[in-house]
């Protein structure tokens, strides 16, 4: 299974350089030189990347591939997801942190029990993350905090939510 470790956003510069949005909690093992991920491009279609040069540039990377050699290949990638392979991600020590790919697809259940819907995604915000939720093909955006999400049972396949009155609204 493939997780998103990072979002193309634009060429930087005429030599190749890409602008990336981190999506993972481990950088500096995901970008590293030498280390391959998976672009998912716009179009639907995947290739292999290998880093070559990271640094830091404000609340992005900047990075460059072996196989990106000029700004026309960079534009090409605009837009695209890196992708990794999750047999490659170090466990978690901490059991209350969680990777977004255990979280994606877990049913959302309030203390009662009541069902609420799917967590179909992770959305990573200035202001912390927040639990996109499917509740009857509408979504609602729940912040991933404990006080709102007290249990998180991935083997049960299961948050429980104990919102405060109109979040589900």
């Amino acid at each position: 299974m493939d997780v998103v470790v990072g979002r193309v956003a634009k060429a930087h510069g005429i030599r190749g350089e890409l602008a990336v949005d981190v999506r993972t909690d481990s950088p500096e093992q995901r970008f590293a030189p030498g280390a391959v991920v998976a672009a998912r491009l716009r179009d639907g279609t995947s290739k292999p990347l290998t880093f070559a040069t990271i640094r830091t540039h404000g609340e992005r990377l900047l990075v460059t591939f072996d196989e990106v050699p000029d700004r026309t290949a960079a534009e090409s990638l605009r837009g695209a997801l890196l992708l990794a392979d999750t047999d490659d991600l170090p466990p978690t020590d901490d059991p209350d942190e969680f990777y977004d790919h255990e979280l994606e697809g877990l049913s959302a259940v309030l203390t009662d029990g009541t069902a609420v819907g799917v967590v179909r995604e992770i959305v990573h915000s200035a202001a912390g993350e927040l639990l996109a939720i499917d509740k009857d093909g509408r979504e609602v955006l729940v912040p991933f905090v404990r006080e709102i999400v007290p249990e998180v049972d991935v083997a049960g396949r299961r948050v429980v939510l104990d919102p405060p009155e109109g979040l589900l609204d």
